[in-house]
């Protein structure tokens, strides 16, 4: 009784805050309301250089999140990466920045078009716990090259690394350029209510659809990244060597807490037992052994952990056969939250592992007989957040990235799209909607504004009022042929 009212009075105070620094930053906004190419490259410096500097505190919080969380994880996957952004948008934005020409019909010359890119005003962004610092610091790049003003609510399953980046943000800017909040998930309905200028959430589609649909109270524009169930197709003349390598390294990192993470595969009938049986020896190279090996993660929490062991009796109850890949054959049940990786044979759409995005160590295969069925079989269901193939042929490539729908994909590897800084990365469909990473993220959280531009001569003046002239007429003609 006393912790809930110890938190309820917490709540109270951090969705107080909440609105304090809303209304701060929304009147600091409109003191400076097209920030320089100097400050926008200079904000961005001083977030490298506070990442920089905490680097190791950062990675001992996520670590302790995590229970066991890979340092070299989350050096690979959040602290890279965020920098590797930092330093592509700072050498492009000012080509960015540049108002750009547009064409102007005959009709209405002389005169020119130009569209001239416009911060937004106040951002909102919602991060999720599986990658903590890079799925807050990613969208905060875009937000503040484009020249706004950002808030950000932290996950509360990552509560050290969540109390380190607001202390770190507090200490790098100030709260009318950058915000963290904290707090439980009535602080973060609290903060999705607010009248953002645009929202992006990553998490899960159940709770994007909450989200979108308390921004629509306000029309505030929304990016939603959303995962799903993103499906590997394996060829049937690959070397199987290759694709359960690069397989194994996709669904083993972060113990498959990702959200491009492989959700399932579709293997050729033929080749499933290869599959699995070379998936079992590279994974076993990557991680001979588990329970104390520092390189493989922990599952966040005892909640995660509780709903992976359930899909994987549901689905030994419904039928399938069940291959737990745990090399040294440790005891796993007492003591840790690191799960084996498991493979799923056998799988049908009655299965909570076929309808829910797994999110963890757990892998269905499910057989075809042709592409066409793989193909069938993949467009038949939601569109998923990355869609990843496995074969060499290049007409192959070309038709099933033709034929098949997904917010990103990946030729012959897994995962690696998301840290590609010139490609837009964002969902399709129920895995999500909009854009950000390099340019798009800036254009994301810009306003493309267009101006026509007119100086003294006034070529219009010839289709005013009064209508009917001889030169209307001839006009008229002339631009409807």
């Amino acid at each position: 009784m006393v912790a809930n009212v110890v938190q309820l009075t917490e709540s109270k105070k951090q969705i107080q805050y909440t609105a304090r620094i809303f209304e701060e930053q929304r009147q600091a906004f409109r003191r400076n309301p097209m920030p320089s190419l100097t400050e926008r490259r200079e904000n961005l410096k001083r977030l490298k250089k506070s990442l920089l500097a905490h680097e190791d505190r950062i990675i001992e919080a996520i670590d302790r999140d995590f229970g066991c969380r890979s340092r070299d994880e989350t050096r690979i996957a959040e602290v890279m990466p965020s920098i590797q952004s930092i330093n592509y948008t700072i050498s492009h934005l000012g080509e960015w920045m540049k108002p750009s020409r547009r064409k102007v019909s005959a009709l209405f010359q002389p005169a020119t078009n130009r569209v001239h890119y416009q911060p937004l005003g106040v951002c909102g962004v919602i991060v999720p716990w599986n990658y903590p610092l890079f799925l807050a610091v990613g969208p905060m790049i875009s937000a503040l090259a484009a020249g706004n003003r950002v808030m950000v609510k932290m996950s509360e399953f990552t509560p050290h690394t969540s109390a380190l980046f607001a202390e770190l943000m507090d200490l790098t800017f100030p709260q009318d350029l950058v915000a963290v909040i904290n707090g439980e998930a009535d602080v973060a309905a609290d903060f999705s209510s607010r009248p953002f200028d645009h929202l992006l959430f990553t998490g899960s589609t159940s709770v994007g659809k909450i989200v979108m649909k308390a921004a629509a109270e306000h029309l505030t524009p929304v990016t939603l990244e959303l995962g799903g169930k993103s499906p590997a197709i394996i060829s049937t003349d690959i070397p199987m060597e290759d694709a359960a390598h690069r397989l194994a390294f996709g669904k083993a990192f972060n113990a498959g807490q990702t959200c491009v993470a492989p959700d399932y595969v579709l293997c050729p009938a033929d080749r499933v037992q290869t599959f699995v049986d070379e998936f079992r020896d590279q994974f076993a190279s990557m991680y001979p052994n588990l329970r104390d090996n520092d390189d493989y993660t922990s599952i966040i929490n005892e909640r995660q952990h509780k709903r992976l062991q359930g899909y994987l009796e549901d689905a030994r109850n419904k039928g399938a056969e069940l291959i737990e890949i745990n090399p040294a054959r440790e005891n796993l049940k007492d003591g840790t939250r690191k799960m084996p990786i498991t493979l799923v044979l056998n799988p049908t759409d009655e299965m909570d592992v076929m309808q829910d995005e797994i999110f963890g160590p757990i892998l269905p295969i499910v057989s075809y007989d042709t592409i066409a069925d793989a193909i069938q079989y993949v467009n038949d269901r939601p569109r998923p957040l990355s869609l990843y193939y496995f074969g060499y042929e290049s007409e192959m490539q070309d038709h099933v990235l033709a034929q098949t729908h997904s917010g990103g994909a990946c030729i012959n590897d897994t995962l690696m799209h998301v840290a590609q800084d010139d490609m837009p990365f964002g969902g399709i469909g129920a895995s999500g909607m909009g854009h950000y990473h390099g340019k798009e993220g800036f254009m994301t959280f810009s306003h493309a504004k267009g101006v026509f531009s007119k100086q003294k001569f006034n070529s219009s003046k010839f289709v005013y009022p009064p209508y009917g002239s001889s030169l209307q007429k001839m006009v008229y003609k002339m631009f409807i042929r």
